[in-house]
């Protein structure tokens, strides 16, 4: 991919789209939306279609592609609003047995950047693994087994997003892992999430513009709504390109710079695509606030909207931007 997906990579995206349309449409979001337990079975049906599997060898029984194919597939994922933790499901699946097929359920959290240690979908996970910075460039990894973390509950601003915090938890070392390459690639999962909501929000205050009649007019005729969604298009745009490239680079810095972007895309688009709805955006019935709350959660995960501007500030300072 030179920034434009391939033939094959095209087809692989719109085959997520239809895989997840077909066992995640929108019947099921609501469903999810009342109980926000996972739904097993539908882990197992991602699994056994190579979701979670995507870049392990063919030889291990995975898909064999590579990080910029999981990019288009994790932007659909982020269109379709599917919840659980699919970036530890991603970059697990090959340390953990049974998380490449759905059988088992992985949570993956961060403890060495400071702030609180949240950990999603407590309650449906099967195993956690904590990154720990070390004393060498490569930090630490943990894992629970055989007991668990202790645990706070949390009030998850994304109803399909349970939270817990986790204050303690056992010191068990995992086999060596890259615990920067981890970080990074979590970093950059979560952007794409974030390109494929910000994306849908476009679609959806397209739709409703097209829809919507005031003074006998649809609302999509009106200029105010149209400079709405031409600048939702251009951040969605202009986030896709930082995303794809870094998934090309796989450096730090495009990666900081593409989670920023990305955010900024999902945040201010579902803002804006609840400003083209008017007051029935705000309703439990639409899906836009969704949008709105899974965005917020994600700004604040693998790399903050604050310490990524820091990040990208010091290599300006420093002269560091192309590393």
């Amino acid at each position: 991919m030179d920034l434009r997906p391939t033939a094959e990579q095209r087809a692989l995206q719109a085959g997520t789209r239809e895989l997840l349309t077909r066992c995640f449409g929108r019947d099921r979001l609501r469903e999810a939306v009342e109980a926000p337990a996972l739904d097993r079975a539908l882990w197992r049906e991602l699994g056994a279609a190579g979701l979670f599997a995507l870049r392990l060898p063919e030889a291990e029984g995975g898909v064999g592609l590579g990080l910029p194919d999981a990019v288009l597939v994790f932007e659909e994922a982020g269109r379709a609003l599917l919840p659980g933790p699919l970036v530890a499901g991603e970059l697990l699946a090959g340390v953990v047995p049974g998380v490449a097929t759905g059988e088992r359920v992985v949570g993956l959290c961060d403890a060495g950047r400071g702030g609180e240690v949240l950990w999603e979908h407590p309650g449906d996970c099967d195993e956690l693994i904590l990154l720990e910075d070390g004393a060498d460039a490569h930090g630490s990894a943990f894992w629970n087994a055989p007991d668990w973390p202790v645990l706070e509950p949390v009030r998850s601003i994304d109803p399909l997003t349970p939270l817990a915090r986790v204050t303690s938890y056992p010191r068990r070392a995992l086999r060596s892992l890259d615990v920067p390459l981890l970080r990074r690639e979590a970093a950059l999962l979560t952007a794409a999430l974030q390109l494929g909501s910000a994306a849908r929000t476009v679609e959806m205050a397209v739709e409703h513009a097209r829809r919507r009649e005031q003074f006998g007019v649809r609302i999509g005729s009106f200029q105010a709504v149209k400079h709405l969604c031409a600048e939702m298009l251009i951040r969605v745009e202009m986030a896709r390109s930082a995303v794809y490239a870094a998934s090309l680079t796989e450096q730090s810095l495009p990666v900081v710079g593409a989670k920023l972007l990305a955010d900024e895309a999902a945040v201010r688009n579902a803002r804006d695509c609840l400003q083209v709805h008017g007051g029935m955006g705000f309703t439990w019935e639409a899906d836009v606030h969704l949008h709105l709350k899974r965005a917020w959660l994600r700004v604040e995960q693998w790399q903050s909207g604050g310490k990524a501007e820091e990040a990208l500030a010091e290599a300006l300072l420093s002269g560091h931007v192309g590393e």
